[in-house]
């Protein structure tokens, strides 16, 4: 056995020691690197697909499953705008190395936003994937859920809206 498969053998050990012996969860290639030296474009990357992975399970968690409306309720969650908005709401949550992670990605060049985002909500989605890619490397699982809980849970503004239309 390398060096590679015997540090994938131990983080995969560690792992299912962490989760009740349920395994490594979707990590099968650990990073080369540690998790603080990635560069925060890379986090982003993969924290793009993971929050969108979180978003997918919890659409399809709720009652309607017709394929156009979780297409449309995914987007409304994943675009840049929303993005921004939720990190907004969840910086008051942040631990002090969260926070970091969030500066070092809203301030790293993550090339040009697409046409129909603005370049500040791109950068704040960006920064917020970086967050959920460095979470996820760190097998900080139960943190990404009580952050994505905290996402969904309806703000303040919208509980007295929805009860104001009751």
């Amino acid at each position: 056995m390398n060096s590679n498969e015997q540090e994938y053998a131990s983080i995969t050990e560690k792992a299912a020691k962490d989760n009740g012996g349920a395994g490594a969860g979707l990590l099968f290639h650990p990073p080369a690197k540690k998790t603080q030296l990635i560069n925060p474009v890379v986090l982003a990357y993969v924290g793009d697909s993971v929050f969108e992975l979180l978003v997918r399970q919890y659409l399809v968690s709720l009652p309607n499953h017709k394929s156009h409306h979780l297409h449309r309720e995914a987007t409304k969650i994943v675009s840049a705008k929303a993005q921004r908005k939720l990190l907004e709401k969840w910086q008051p949550l942040l631990t002090e190395e969260e926070a970091d992670i969030v500066r070092r990605g809203r301030n790293t060049k993550s090339g040009a936003p697409p046409k129909n985002a603005d370049p500040a909500d791109y950068r704040q989605a960006t920064a917020l994937e970086c967050l959920v890619g460095y979470l996820y490397y760190e097998e900080r699982i139960e943190r990404l859920h009580e952050l994505f809980a905290a996402a969904i849970a309806p703000s303040t503004g919208e509980q007295q809206e929805e009860e104001g239309q009751a």
